[in-house]
């Protein structure tokens, strides 16, 4: 089984990992452009478990969340460099705005997201509490961002 996880074998990867009592840890994001930010907040997000399970938004989801334009590397190329990242286990893509659905199947031990959210702000937040996961914050590297970098290239 390589890094990119299809969602048909998701389950049969999640009972392995759960014999062998795996802490499972969750993210997900566009992951467009990958910068400094992307790599530090990764990094940090490997720390709180043992497996670091990244959802990335698919092509489509990235256009329903960012518009026409984006993403700027298709989704095979952006899980391609997520996996060469040596603190990214998995990598599974989902076509939705949000990954409420996965995450209500990976039912994680600990999920991270950016500090910029909060437990009231973050729309998954009640399916990690009521899978009995926590949420953990990951402060952003300042001035760093896809939306940056490509405004200073323009």
């Amino acid at each position: 089984m390589g890094k990119i996880i299809q969602r048909d074998k998701l389950e049969e990867l999640l009972k392995l990992l759960r014999t062998k009592k795996k802490i499972i840890v969750t993210t997900n994001g566009c992951f467009d452009i990958l910068h400094v930010g992307h790599v530090r907040y990764l990094k940090k997000s490997k720390t709180f478990g043992d497996v670091l399970i990244v959802c990335l938004n698919s092509d489509k989801s990235v256009r329903s969340i960012k518009g026409e334009g984006r993403p700027i590397n298709n989704e095979n190329d952006r899980a391609e460099v997520l996996c060469a990242l040596e603190c990214v286990d998995y990598v599974i893509l989902f076509d939705e705005d949000s990954p409420k659905d996965l995450l209500e199947i990976i039912k994680p031990n600990i999920y991270t997201k950016g500090a910029d959210y909060t437990l009231q702000t973050l729309p998954e937040a009640d399916i990690i509490l009521k899978n009995n996961g926590w949420v953990e914050f990951i402060e952003l590297v300042e001035g760093k961002s896809t939306t940056k970098i490509i405004d200073k290239i323009k």
